[in-house]
């Protein structure tokens, strides 16, 4: 599948793809053309990289994660037990991110509640 397909069938932009691939989260192969074909299992990929970044996963973690993802029901593989301190600090990060932002939000739900 062609760069264009691909984004089209994640709900991503061609430019997304191209960075994922300078990331190293992706490796599609190159046409003589030098156009990017996608491999069918690269839409599953797609997703899991979007999930992770949703998640707050920079993409140094995520090229991590992704050998230890191998299919879309495993959450992670058995064979990668040594992510799950690296994943533990994530969350510690995460939850600390959150923390700020609902305080961020309490003061200004107290600058809105009384002007």
């Amino acid at each position: 599948m062609r760069i264009s397909e691909l984004a089209r069938a994640t709900g991503t932009t061609p430019r997304a793809l191209r960075y994922y691939e300078e990331q190293g989260l992706l490796a599609p192969d190159r046409l003589a053309s030098g156009y990017r074909h996608y491999d069918p299992r690269a839409a599953a990929t797609v997703r899991h990289i979007q999930l992770l970044l949703s998640a707050g996963l920079n993409t140094t973690m995520i090229a991590e994660i992704l050998p230890c993802v191998p299919d879309d029901v495993t959450v992670l593989a058995p064979t990668c037990p040594e992510l799950l301190d690296a994943l533990a600090g994530e969350r510690v990060r995460i939850t600390g991110a959150i923390e700020r932002l609902e305080g961020a939000r309490h003061i200004l739900d107290r600058l809105i509640d009384h002007p």
